[in-house]
């Protein structure tokens, strides 16, 4: 069985775009998700930004910005988007490390929840389940099973619900 090493995962620094959106181009095939990193990171004055580095190289990046609730609500919630990891180093567990390191990293700046749009197989083993659950919805059409949530502080979310809105600059992609 092969051995991979172990990624160091740390805050994204403004040295690290040419390589995040190099992640992001490989890992989706195309630019569209390195630009949203872009632009995110122009527009949004508070984002939680992660590289993991194997070797001293940047193979995976994530991201986590505010979201908005409708009704408002007091309660922190942020959207973890967009996630990639380099396809040559799929299934190393460089993905998981980012999550997890993520979702520390999220508690540890006060956010109470948070949600994905992501696969439906692959979040629950971090926590995330439907956010229906928690009475929230998507401003996307998408399956109810892939719009997921997480309460980083127990029972964040029990007195929320309604419709989630991310950043204007998803909607271009």
């Amino acid at each position: 069985m092969a051995t991979h090493p172990e990624p160091v995962i740390r805050a994204a620094t403004s040295q690290d775009i040419e390589s995040i959106t190099g992640v992001h181009v490989a890992a989706f095939g195309g630019p569209s998700e390195a630009n949203l990193v872009a632009a995110l990171t122009a527009q949004c004055a508070t984002l939680i930004s992660l590289v993991a580095l194997v070797d001293s190289v940047i193979v995976g990046h994530i991201l986590f910005s505010p979201v908005r609730v409708e009704p408002a609500t007091d309660v922190s919630v942020w959207g973890l988007a967009p996630m990639a990891v380099h396809p040559a180093k799929q299934g190393c567990g460089i993905g998981a490390g980012l999550v997890h390191s993520g979702i520390a990293t999220c508690r540890d700046n006060a956010v109470e929840a948070l949600v994905v749009l992501g696969h439906q197989d692959y979040y629950p083993r971090f926590g995330f389940c439907p956010a229906s659950e928690f009475g929230l919805g998507c401003t996307y059409d998408v399956p109810p099973q892939a719009f997921m949530a997480l309460e980083l502080q127990a029972r964040a979310l029990r007195e929320v619900a309604g419709v989630v809105h991310y950043h204007p600059v998803f909607a271009e992609l």
